[in-house]
């Protein structure tokens, strides 16, 4: 076993909810090869073509992880590895939210803007024949130049933004990926929509925590309407100039809304998994050209800090 690699409890809890082939389509090269492999290229940022011959063929290990990307599967895997968590009542509910910046490398910019045909000179697109094309497993919506791929220009060049909840113990629960301009607040719902751990045994999947914490970025009307219909409660810090607004109004500006400076102090959690996340370099520096391949990168460092939490 290779320094980073899965040992063999982490293999024995993940093996069960691996794909399996269908026999139609040929054998599917041994999981824990190519995982390792994905581990490696996620740790060390490397170059999928510079990958170690010991993973086996470059290619077939990144096609991998592409395809996994795009059908959900490293999604499933971290959301039954923190159904096991949450059976056994290792997840603290008192959530936090944030965001951070990921510098895009210059090698993440240029995919192409549709699959459907080759651009050739003029900017018209020429089309190939089905026989000729390559299928692609199902991904979401939208790709094709910077804005699709969840690239922002900035003045230091192409960024990204990570949106992400973690638990009380620095675990992401969620992630979401836009451009790097994108307003932390407008990502506020898709975060917490994305919180769902499956039950073990019968019964929905919770999606509901106990308690967030969150800065000033998300303090406004829209993010507490929400949590107070679905009935989270939260520790928001009130900004300055909308504090400056209501008392200006008077007895018509409202009461304060409740802070508890304690349970603000439980906002740290999430800084601290932003960190544990990029100590994988290939989610502290973009590389992956489509959006939803470097979600999954980050899926994959998430689903890495659950097995060894």
């Amino acid at each position: 076993m290779g320094r980073g690699d899965l040992t063999d409890a982490e293999w024995e809890r993940l093996r069960p909810f691996l794909p399996v082939s269908n026999g139609r389509c040929g054998r599917w090269r041994d999981h824990r090869q190519v995982i390792d492999g994905i581990l490696h290229r996620v740790r060390t940022g490397v170059q999928w073509r510079d990958l170690p011959e010991r993973f086996g063929p470059w290619k077939t290990v990144y096609e991998r992880h592409r395809q996994w990307s795009a059908d959900g599967t490293w999604e499933r895997l971290l959301q039954q590895v923190q159904a096991a968590a949450d059976a056994a009542g290792e997840i603290d509910w008192d959530i936090s939210v944030d965001s951070t910046i990921v510098r895009a490398h210059q090698h993440a910019a240029g995919a192409h803007r549709s699959a459907a045909g080759t651009r050739v000179k003029g900017g018209r697109r020429r089309r190939t024949s089905a026989r000729n094309t390559v299928a692609e497993p199902p991904r979401p919506s939208g790709g094709g130049g910077a804005g699709g791929e969840g690239l922002g220009r900035s003045r230091g060049g192409f960024t990204s933004k990570l949106h992400l909840s973690a638990d009380g113990r620095c675990r992401p629960l969620s992630l979401v990926v836009t451009a790097g301009q994108r307003a932390d607040c407008t990502q506020f719902q898709t975060v917490l929509a994305k919180i769902r751990v499956p039950r073990v045994g019968p019964g929905r999947p919770r999606t509901k925590p106990d308690s967030l914490a969150a800065d000033k970025g998300y303090s406004n009307g829209p993010c507490r309407e929400y949590l107070r219909r679905r009935g989270i409660r939260h520790a928001i810090p009130e900004k300055t100039d909308s504090q400056a607004a209501r008392l200006r109004k008077g007895s018509r500006g409202g009461r304060p809304p409740g802070f508890d400076e304690e349970r603000y102090k439980k906002r740290n959690t999430v800084e601290r998994t932003i960190n544990r996340l990029k100590q994988s370099r290939a989610v502290a520096t973009r590389y992956d050209k489509r959006g939803y391949v470097f979600l999954g990168t980050v899926t994959t460092a998430a689903l890495l800090i659950w097995l060894r939490s």
